[in-house]
């Protein structure tokens, strides 16, 4: 097996040593029944039923409360979705049974590299989703513009400036450096400190031949989903860039 990190993160706490392998990364597992993570009180959450990994929803509590005290609220609207649950958004974007968020519909693309780039302006494939990991949440809204006005702007001000000393950071900013994958999302944060050994993991021992069980999958090959998207980050939240 190739070598997993670089060799600056040689020195991996040993609780994170057990996330490294392909099924946790590629989110064959079920939150629920994994011992590391933890169901999201309601008062943090825009709905019941959402996970965390543990150490992950500890710093965001505090993160949380420091915004609160700031007058700012912070809302979890999406947490810990695992490879079935990332599927079941897919598929629909991909036969057209859910609208995208231009108002078009995925299916009336007739080429399948192109259709699925048209998905991966916002929506991961199955099996490359940050979102596996339980270190990552969105928060408040799904919608940049809601970001860049009133409630909204203050709130994106305060997690530019304050997220960092809680370990969070914003994987998607701006691609005006030349990031590639993914457009901005302005509503999604990751917990660095494990997110970090988790994208190295999948430089190093996650192929693109690997991401399948999905319609659309054959795709990711010729994209090069690996390098292009899961790797597609700020270089904040991968320290190994």
């Amino acid at each position: 097996m190739p070598e997993i990190v670089p060799e600056k993160d040689k020195q991996i706490p040993s609780s994170i040593k057990e996330l490294l392998e392909s099924s946790y990364v590629k989110g064959q597992f079920d939150p629920e029944t994994h011992p590391g993570f933890v169901q999201i009180e309601q008062k943090y959450a825009s709905r019941p039923g959402m996970w965390m990994l543990r150490d992950a929803y500890e710093s965001f509590q505090k993160m949380w409360s420091a915004a609160q005290e700031d007058g700012h609220e912070i809302r979890i609207v999406s947490a810990t979705r695992n490879f079935n649950a990332q599927k079941r958004i897919w598929e629909q974007k991909w036969t057209g049974n859910t609208i995208l968020s231009d108002g078009t519909k995925a299916n009336e693309i007739e080429d399948s590299v192109l259709r699925a780039k048209k998905i991966l302006l916002y929506s991961s494939m199955p099996g490359t989703s940050r979102h596996h990991w339980g270190t990552d949440i969105d928060i408040n809204h799904l919608n940049n513009e809601w970001f860049e006005k009133g409630k909204g702007k203050a709130l994106y001000a305060w997690m530019t400036n304050n997220a960092a000393h809680y370990g969070f950071c914003q994987p998607y900013q701006s691609k005006d450096a030349g990031r590639t994958g993914y457009e901005e999302e302005k509503w999604h944060w990751s917990y660095e400190p494990i997110s970090r050994y988790l994208t190295s993991y999948c430089e190093y021992a996650i192929t693109n031949e690997a991401i399948n069980g999905f319609l659309g999958s054959e795709t990711a090959a010729d994209i090069n989903v690996v390098s292009n998207y899961i790797l597609g980050v700020d270089k904040g939240c991968y320290s190994a860039q």
